[in-house]
């Protein structure tokens, strides 16, 4: 250290620490005071008052979707969509990208310090108009009477430094850093509500894969019955027990379920290839085998809370909320360009002309070079970019309020038609006992030569047709489930967070200022 000591020294510290005490001390901001909009919510949710499973203590939003779902396969499924979605990987770069930007932002706030160091050698022309100077030049210089020209200059230096540093006085770098921090912000919602889509997803098209594979068990077993009927009414057709309108109604019967047969079976495979595309991986064939439709959760209702909470626990509405917040900040920024940048170069090292005298106390030199811009005639390019963000801002708020009302109404919708599906279901069980009995009946009456086999062609339609209605039911059943589970901000997380204390009321919503 003694190398570098002079007596300006304590003088050279106390300018450059004052220049970056001064930079990193400007907390002042211009961003307008953000007041949350109050988007036209109602207190309650319409035509649904069920408080959900009276035993589950967590909301929605707070049950891991590993904990939600039991059937083993279809969490399988669930962990290789996640770990394989091609989306979820364009997300998670998205966010990898914003959070880099913030970064560079952010290093705004602070001079960038560098060190440097070299010599430099020049060679001035005769023409300079350099006279010789004593002991810079060679004695055979001086006795000749040559100029200094024919001699090079050296010069020597090193030190360490930053330049074009910008004091964030009027707070245009931390509105800038802000607004880069709410869009990174933004885009971990995105990425959350696209997890939350992914897990929907996979569950809504293994219900129906599901589905799909018991109306095929169902139209098998149709067909296997009707099958033996078929042989039994042609063996009576060719005993003179039967007629041949009676064959042709059991061929009939067997063509409508062959057809039904084929129909599942494309469906199944179809919703396989969907699977497949959602996962972002082929199906593995060790995978636990499925549980029977309707054993996919153990819930059958979820807490739907109050419309207000919406607003914290749905990612597409944080994520709006984030652009809204950035947009106050790019105001923040706008508006500070309207005042004085100060910018700072500073610097602290060594320079000599001599490389021997480079490292003494002689040879230390500092700078300190402040520099002010004022704005005086901008020609309105000032202006035109506040009034561009504030147009940004008020858009933002209009998307904002369009998010949460397009949430309120599909947690509603999704709730109104649970309350229709539970009562649908319990009409179609009762349907489904009714007819299988009408159908033992008639087949009883036919066997026993007491009615036409047009009353037990009949019933056994009616029959078959109740029980793809039932499966359809409990297909739409759970399916709007998952549904509900989803648009109350279910499935971000793989497990359910410890209960915790209520929510706290979410903030006064009032309208934008500024």
């Amino acid at each position: 250290m003694s190398a570098f000591s002079s007596s300006p020294r304590p003088l050279r510290f106390r300018a450059l620490s004052l220049a970056l005490a001064t930079g990193v001390l400007s907390g002042c901001t211009m961003i307008p005071k953000y007041k949350r909009p109050a988007p036209p919510l109602a207190t309650t949710w319409p035509a649904y008052q069920n408080t959900g499973n009276p035993k589950l203590q967590q909301a929605a939003y707070d049950i891991g979707w590993n904990d939600f779902f039991t059937d083993p396969r279809l969490k399988a499924l669930i962990a290789i969509a996640i770990r394989e979605n091609r989306d979820l990987r364009v997300a998670a770069a998205n966010i990898a990208e914003a959070q880099g930007q913030y970064d560079v932002q952010h290093a705004g706030l602070f001079p960038t310090i560098s060190a440097s160091g070299g010599p430099m050698y020049q060679a001035p022309s005769d023409a300079a108009g350099l006279s010789f100077a004593p002991g810079l030049g060679s004695e055979s210089s001086e006795k000749s009477g040559m100029s200094l020209a024919r001699d090079p200059f050296r010069y020597y230096q090193g030190g360490i430094g930053f330049s074009s540093y910008e004091i964030d006085l009027f707070g245009r770098i931390r509105s800038l850093t802000r607004e880069s921090a709410e869009k990174a912000l933004s885009e971990q919602a995105n990425l959350r509500g696209m997890l939350i889509s992914i897990v929907s997803q996979v569950a809504t098209a293994y219900v129906t894969w599901l589905g799909d594979k018991e109306t095929l068990a169902v139209a098998d077993n149709t067909l296997t019955t009707q099958q033996e009927t078929l042989n039994l009414t042609r063996e009576k057709y060719n005993h003179g027990e039967a007629n041949l309108l009676t064959v042709r109604q059991a061929e009939t019967q067997v063509q409508q379920s062959a057809a039904l047969r084929a129909d599942s079976r494309r469906k199944v495979a179809q919703d396989e290839n969907l699977i497949t595309l959602l996962i972002g991986a082929p199906i593995p064939a060790n995978l636990p085998p499925p549980q029977p439709l309707g054993q996919q959760t153990i819930l059958a209702d979820l807490p739907a809370g109050v419309p207000s909470d919406l607003l914290t626990r749905r990612p597409d509405i944080v994520g709006a909320e984030h652009d809204l917040l950035a947009a106050q900040a790019d105001i923040g920024a706008a508006r500070a360009a309207f005042f004085p940048r100060l910018t700072l170069t500073a610097n602290d090292g060594i320079s000599s002309l001599q490389f021997h005298q480079l490292f003494t106390s002689a040879a230390t030199t500092w700078g300190l070079n402040p520099q002010l811009q004022i704005p005086l005639w901008t020609w309105g390019m000032n202006s035109g970019n506040l009034k561009a963000s504030k147009a940004r801002r008020d858009g933002k708020i209009a998307s904002y309020e369009k998010t949460v009302q397009s949430a309120f109404r599909e947690v509603a919708d999704a709730l109104a038609a649970r309350e229709a599906y539970l009562d649908e279901k319990k009409q179609v069980d009762d349907l489904v006992t009714s007819s299988a009995d009408a159908f033992r009946l008639a087949k009883m009456r036919y066997d026993a030569g007491t009615d036409s086999y047009l009353t037990t062609l009949d019933s056994q339609r009616s029959y078959l047709q109740a029980q793809q209605v039932q499966i359809m039911v409990a297909v739409s059943n759970y399916q709007n489930l998952i549904t509900i589970y989803r648009a109350l901000g279910g499935g971000w997380k793989e497990h359910t967070l410890p209960p915790k204390s209520p929510v706290p009321v979410a903030r006064q919503p009032v309208s934008q200022t500024g």
